[in-house]
C-alpha cells in the first residue's frame, strides 16, 4: 500500500530534496544554514531536509507577518472569507496529494490522513469563512449609568500550527476575526468622549454615548 502511494505521489508533485522556510511569499534559506532530516516512520529513511529554524528565521517570519498586518486588516469580511475559500477548494482539489504527503511525513494510515486530518482542515477554512460573514459588533447598557461597546479591530500577528492539527482556536480563527474590544462609557465621560486604552498602547477616542 505504502508503494502505491509513493507512486501517486511521485506521479503528481515531485518532493524536493530540500525545503527552505516559507516566508513573505518566497522561500528563504535558513539564516545559520543548518537543515534536519525528515524522517519517515514508515520507513525509518530520510524523506528530504527541512531548514532547521532558529531565532534570527523566527524574526523575519515576524517581519513579513507584520508587514502585511496593516494590509490584512483592513481587507473586507467578504474578501477574507472568499480568501479562505479559496484555500479549502485548493485543498479539497489536491486531498490525494496532501493525504499521502502527511501519511509519509507523519506515518499516519492513508486512511486517516484521506478521510479526516485533511478533510477536517478542509472543513475547519471553510467555517471560519462562514463565521466572518456572521460576525457583528454590539451595543449594550450595563446599567442606568453604563454602556458597552464592541468593536471588532485586528488583533495583529499571532501564532499557527502544522495542517494535521485543525484546532478552531488556532491559525485558521486568527486569519479570519477581528478582535472584539469592549469600551466601557459611565455617566462622567458622556459630556465627552471615552479614551480606550489599548493592548497595543495606543489611546483612541471615540464619541460619547447618547442616551435617547
Amino acid at each position: 500500500m505504502l508503494h502505491q502511494v509513493i507512486e501517486t505521489l511521485n506521479s503528481r508533485v515531485a518532493l524536493r530534496a530540500r525545503y527552505d522556510n516559507f516566508i513573505g511569499g518566497d522561500w528563504v534559506a535558513p539564516v545559520d544554514g543548518q537543515y534536519f532530516d525528515n524522517i519517515s516512520p514508515i520507513t525509518g529513511k530520510p524523506v528530504c531536509q527541512i531548514a532547521r529554524s532558529q531565532a534570527a528565521d523566527i524574526e523575519l517570519a515576524l517581519d513579513a507577518a507584520h508587514k502585511a498586518k496593516d494590509a490584512w486588516g483592513n481587507t473586507s469580511p467578504a474578501q477574507r472569507a472568499a480568501l479562505l475559500n479559496k484555500i479549502a477548494d485548493r485543498m479539497a482539489d489536491n486531498l490525494e496529494l496532501i493525504a499521502a504527503v502527511e501519511t509519509i511525513d507523519n506515518g499516519k494510515p492513508i486512511r486517516e490522513t484521506r478521510a479526516a486530518d485533511i478533510p477536517l482542515a478542509i472543513d475547519h477554512f471553510r467555517y471560519f469563512a462562514a463565521c466572518i460573514r456572521a460576525q457583528e459588533g454590539s451595543l449594550s447598557e450595563l446599567d442606568h449609568d453604563t454602556v458597552a461597546y464592541h468593536f471588532h479591530e485586528p488583533l495583529g500577528v499571532v501564532g499557527d500550527h502544522p495542517v494535521e492539527l485543525p484546532d478552531p482556536h488556532g491559525g485558521v480563527e486568527a486569519r479570519a476575526r477581528n478582535r472584539r474590544r469592549q469600551l466601557r462609557c459611565d455617566e462622567a465621560c458622556r459630556a465627552d468622549a471615552h479614551v480606550d486604552h489599548g493592548a497595543d498602547g495606543r489611546d483612541r477616542r471615540y464619541p460619547a454615548a447618547r442616551r435617547a
